[in-house]
């Protein structure tokens, strides 16, 4: 850890927690597992780093720069017998939980189509160039719930919007279409510079609808200082205000929110290296997603639609 400002967050949150300059200096202090949250640019070598050093590997999202990275990385993990997770934490967000137990729950009937839409006004949080850019990024993370939720992918279309900048050509908005393995239909969109702050999931179904517009709680949560440890059964859950509306052939109702809580990513890595529990976001999973986004360039660049493998 070399910035001196993370190093003196993490006295001030972890007190006598030890800080190094190097990973090489980490693993040659003993450790079982690392996390690895550099920019993209970075993260292909320290993620390589680790698996020869013998650790397990939470990476963040997107784990390597295309899908024949992913795999590189993979199959370096497997040779050295150590796991690879992505950090696709948004898998546990409050409003996707929520979605996924009003599917579950049956009332939507057969699944139509979901709508995952996410507009930040952030436009210095974008990591510029070819290896970064709000696909990779927010969309890394829009396209994973959705396979979350909907399952594998057959096909791809998408616009995705670009700037000039000083890091070079960026993506700085997107809209990809999928269609999923089992007919259902999902769009995914999302931009930084267009100056709108909006969260909002639609999904239509044969019995019905179900239209939320969310206020990205944990997050909100975290910049405002609060944390799980602190908070407990409380941590995670969407204000009554942002509770999503199920319309049915019996009305209307609205549906009470999940909780979320990206503790339970680290939470179940630990325990599957234990035994005790399946990973919760194996690197195969992390790699059907950089397919996914490898296609959505092609289709913006070539201006069709592009098949994925099942």
């Amino acid at each position: 850890m070399r910035s001196p400002e993370r190093r003196a967050r993490l006295a001030g949150d972890y007190p006598g927690v030890p800080a190094y300059e190097t990973l090489a200096e980490l693993l040659a202090a003993g450790v079982d597992a690392v996390t690895i949250t550099t920019p993209p640019a970075t993260r292909r070598e320290l993620v390589l780093e680790a698996i020869a050093g013998g650790v397990h590997v939470i990476a963040d999202k997107p784990f390597a720069p295309d899908a024949a990275g992913a795999r590189e990385l993979v199959a370096a993990a497997a040779r050295a017998g150590v796991v690879i997770n992505v950090f696709h934490n948004r898998r546990w967000d409050a409003d996707i939980r929520t979605l996924s137990a009003v599917l579950a729950g049956g009332e939507l009937g057969e699944p139509w189509r979901v709508e995952s839409r996410f507009d930040l006004d952030e436009p210095g949080g974008l990591d510029p160039g070819p290896h970064g850019g709000l696909l990779r990024d927010l969309g890394a993370h829009l396209v994973d719930q959705l396979l979350w939720l909907l399952g594998p992918v057959c096909s791809v279309h998408a616009q995705l919007d670009w700037v000039d900048q000083p890091g070079g050509r960026t993506d700085v908005g997107f809209s990809i279409a999928l269609r999923h393995v089992s007919g259902v239909r999902s769009r995914a969109s999302a931009s930084k510079l267009n100056r709108n702050v909006e969260r909002e999931l639609r999904a239509y179904g044969s019995g019905g609808s179900y239209i939320a517009h969310t206020t990205d709680a944990q997050t909100a949560a975290i910049f405002a200082g609060r944390r799980p440890a602190s908070e407990g059964a409380a941590w995670g859950y969407e204000p009554e205000s942002a509770w999503g509306i199920l319309r049915t052939a019996e009305g209307e109702r609205r549906v009470p929110s999940e909780r979320g809580a990206y503790q339970d990513l680290y939470a179940q890595f630990v325990a599957a290296l234990r035994g005790e529990a399946p990973f919760p976001v194996p690197a195969e999973e992390g790699l059907r997603t950089i397919e996914i986004l490898d296609a959505a360039r092609t289709s913006d660049l070539e201006g069709r639609v592009v098949g994925i493998e099942p």
